[in-house]
């Protein structure tokens, strides 16, 4: 077509779709779950396929990806709804603080916000732990963003490396890793990662750009917590992290036991993410209800309130992997598999930076996970011994680099921080950009030991 071959056709196809995906995005202002659908049947009719195919392509796409992740998302984001509302969050934030001393609170917050950033959305974490910063910089008077910048690269790092997290997930679900291992590699990829972007960095940077809060969300936020409320931190810590030791153990399971294993058999179902999330979820609401005296009443509440944020993102990520199957099915995806092969580029270095050229010029890391996969995938059948749980991990960390003015997230900073745009960028995008370069590095370091 147009002198071209068939596969030359198909990439450049693929080139003009995915900048129209991010024009749609970044200067139209379409919602990502309208854009990914128009994206989808732009590329499917261009690429020759028949009408037919092209939307049961979109639906089995669509419907495979929700079929796993809007389960685990909703189990996840009411499970998160609990510890907030009871405080249990409130609890871990402060032992830790206490345990570590005035001197080290930057360390506190990084390791509170990495724990309590498990089971929740970063946005979800941030507006939760926020108003804890404002409270340990009025109370030991260390500068805001020595004590925030910590405390966003803790959220940050789970969120883009860790499972339950969507956009991990989602990539699982797409490269068919297994999650156990998946989450394993990335407790182990996420937490020093967070050390250097966080505590270190955040320590750098408060002496050039202390901070100053805004006072009227420090009057509103900055509240006083009575400690005899919460829930105990140890209960709040086998409560939130019973489904990740649910999983591992199902992981451990599988590789220490023979096939029919009464123990493993059981394992399988009890460790399957969406019944670790349902078991968490209902010890959560015995732990962070019953025993806390809130009411069947009120946690019903809780529960309805939760699930309505998560809707667009749910929208997004099935139109995500409907674009995924469209790359897929229309051929496109074999194409990029076989120039990847040819130019003999390493995949765990393919899928970072298509999904950090992705994640730049559309300032969503959800897209950028959900497309960077997608592109990616085919590889994985024509590179035989690939890890797949690290591709997974390499994708999530692409997703994390430079967020900007594109990016929701660097105007969430920007306003709570009282930061200008200049200092917003030396800060929170420098955060950003160093989460996903000293990422990918102990990937690509973790990759040549398994």
């Amino acid at each position: 077509m147009f002198g071209m071959s068939h596969e030359t056709f198909l990439l450049l196809d693929a080139v003009v779709t995915v900048i129209g995906l991010i024009v749609l995005i970044t200067k139209f202002k379409f919602h990502p779950f309208i854009a990914l659908t128009i994206a989808a049947a732009f590329l499917g009719l261009t690429s020759g396929m028949p009408t037919g195919t092209i939307i049961k392509a979109f639906q089995d796409g669509f419907g495979g990806v929700l079929g796993f992740v809007g389960i685990i998302l909703a189990l996840g984001t009411m499970l998160g709804k609990m510890m907030a509302e009871s405080g249990g969050a409130d609890q871990i934030a402060q032992t830790l603080i206490r345990a570590f001393g005035k001197d080290k609170v930057q360390w506190a917050m990084m390791f509170a916000a990495f724990l309590v950033g498990i089971p929740l959305f970063f946005e979800i974490g941030f507006v939760l732990l926020i108003p804890l910063v404002f409270i340990v910089a009025r109370r030991t008077g260390v500068s805001i963003i020595k004590i925030g910048i910590p405390l966003l690269a803790g959220l940050s790092a789970v969120h883009g490396l860790v499972p339950p997290h969507p956009g991990p997930l989602l990539a699982i679900g797409i490269f068919g890793a297994d999650i156990g291992k998946t989450i394993l590699y990335g407790l182990i990829v996420a937490l020093p990662t967070a050390i250097i972007a966080g505590p270190i960095f955040g320590t750098f940077i408060a002496k050039h750009i202390p901070g100053h809060p805004n006072q009227e969300l420090v009057d509103q936020l900055a509240r006083e917590t009575n400690a005899a409320e919460l829930p105990s931190f140890s209960i709040t810590l086998i409560t939130v992290l019973s489904p990740v030791f649910l999983m591992l153990l199902k992981t451990f399971a599988d590789v220490a036991l023979p096939d029919g294993n009464l123990f493993r058999v059981w394992m399988d179902m009890i460790g399957h993410p969406i019944s670790a999330l349902l078991l968490a979820l209902l010890l959560s609401l015995y732990t962070f209800g019953y025993k806390q005296g809130i009411g069947s009443s009120q946690m019903l509440k809780w529960l309805d309130a939760s699930l309505a944020p998560t809707a667009a993102i749910i929208l997004i990520i099935g139109a995500g992997g409907g674009f995924k199957q469209m790359l897929v099915t229309s051929g496109v995806g074999d194409v990029i598999g076989h120039m990847a092969v040819s130019a003999q580029i390493s995949p765990i270095l393919l899928a970072w930076l298509v999904a950090a050229v992705i994640r730049i010029a559309t300032g969503s890391a959800t897209v950028a996970t959900i497309t960077g996969a997608g592109i990616v995938v085919p590889v994985v059948g024509m590179m035989p011994g690939v890890n797949r749980e690290l591709l997974v991990l390499a994708t999530g960390a692409g997703s994390l680099i430079l967020s900007h003015v594109n990016d929701a997230g660097f105007w969430l900073v920007k306003q709570y921080f009282n930061m200008t745009v200049a200092e917003t960028f030396k800060t929170w995008t420098a955060m950003e950009t160093i989460l996903s370069v000293v990422a990918l590095i102990f990937i690509l370091l973790l990759s040549l030991v398994i």
